[in-house]
């Protein structure tokens, strides 16, 4: 295995831990099992590659308005996106999943740090 098909699979490893930690910590959040982890953390890689951009473009003047602020709500969309592509992954509100987005977020960074 090549440096970077290793460390695609580091990251997705990482992502998946970072869902299921997610999902333990807020009530709200329900993951059906590991493989649902694994495509959660596909799903939402996929989404904030290619449609998130074109969403902070489109929202651009709120987002300068709110001081970036904003973006944390594109972020919550995405997760509830995530929801209806993913079975097996439920969330409660729009604030779950703007919990949850934190919670990956800083969770994924971390441990992402300390495979470095």
């Amino acid at each position: 295995i090549n440096v970077n098909k290793m460390k695609l699979l580091i990251k997705l490893f990482i992502n998946t831990v970072a869902v299921l930690l997610a999902a333990y910590i807020l009530p709200g959040i329900e993951v059906a099992d590991t493989f649902t982890a694994f495509l959660v953390g596909i799903v939402i890689g996929l989404l904030n590659t290619f449609i998130k951009p074109l969403l902070v473009i489109l929202t651009l003047p709120i987002t300068l308005i709110t001081l970036g602020l904003f973006t944390l709500i594109i972020n919550g969309l995405m997760v509830i996106l995530t929801r209806y592509l993913v079975p097996g992954f439920i969330v409660g509100s729009l604030i779950d999943a703007l919990l949850f987005s934190i919670i990956l977020s800083f969770t994924s960074s971390f441990l992402w740090m300390l495979a470095k």
